[in-house]
């Protein structure tokens, strides 16, 4: 159909106006200017700490810790960031990243990741979503394919109750075509990264493989994959399990150099 081409050709289109390429070698669509989201993660770095309490104290001094050891080693070219860390007193398992340079670490996290090893596996992952530039892609996916969608509605010629119901099965289309299987590439992506990461700070990759089974232990039964913005844990923990003779001899080499941290909880 005539409307299906439209949206193709504008994809296309978008897609040579902003390519990139991420640390894995992958093409990627990035148009937002990274200062703009440097900002944005500042912004959001603020409200986070204005809406949860953080800890301090020895929890603190950890979390800093695997931190520092992380983006001490970062590959040349990293952006150079004055990284912020804040451990946010929340039961969720959740750490995040943002543009800019911002990690948050919740405390329901640390109740599953049992080790150095472990959280230094979450907070590679984390840092290594901000290397990718995994935010820019994703806000970029969403306003090209929110404006392809106008543009298909509109040259199909659909009007009234006919035009709202082929928007809603083209935002169904996207939604679970586009823009949720891109977020599973994203944390495909960063799993990778965050093991390279954690290998070249001296942590033992192999802790990625535990946390993934302690938080497939503590969790329950998630949606389907196609509908998820995650990979299973088991697609993680094979993924994370194939790439292990990749890493190891980057993990041997960094203690060999002296890279050996020490991070106490």
């Amino acid at each position: 159909m005539r409307w299906l081409k439209t949206f193709a050709i504008g994809a296309i289109s978008a897609s040579l106006v902003a390519c990139a390429t991420s640390p894995t070698g992958r093409m990627q669509l990035t148009m937002m200017p990274d200062d703009e989201l440097n900002q944005m993660g500042a912004q959001s770095f603020a409200q986070y700490q204005q809406e949860l309490p953080t800890v301090g104290g020895a929890t603190q001094a950890y979390v800093q810790c695997v931190t520092d050891a992380i983006v001490a080693t970062l590959p040349p070219g990293s952006p150079q960031y004055n990284w912020q860390v804040r451990v946010f007193k929340d039961d969720s398992a959740n750490a995040f990243a943002l543009p800019g340079g911002y990690v948050g670490v919740h405390t329901g996290l640390l109740d599953i990741a049992e080790n150095q090893d472990q959280l230094a596996s979450v907070i590679g992952h984390e840092v290594g979503h901000v290397l990718a530039r995994h935010a820019n892609e994703r806000m970029s996916t969403q306003n090209i394919t929110s404006i392809g969608l106008s543009v298909a509605a509109s040259a199909a010629g659909l009007q009234g109750a006919q035009a709202e119901m082929a928007n809603a099965a083209l935002g169904m289309g996207a939604q679970y075509g586009i823009l949720l299987p891109f977020s599973r590439s994203h944390e495909s992506e960063a799993d990778v990264i965050g093991l390279q990461l954690m290998a070249d700070a001296g942590f033992n990759p192999q802790g990625s493989v535990d946390l993934w089974r302690n938080m497939s232990a503590s969790g329950g039964n998630g949606p389907p994959v196609w509908m998820s913005t995650h990979p299973s844990s088991d697609q993680r923990i094979a993924k994370l399990e194939s790439e292990m003779n990749a890493v190891m001899p980057q993990y041997q080499q960094a203690r060999q150099a002296g890279r050996q941290p020490n991070c106490q909880r």
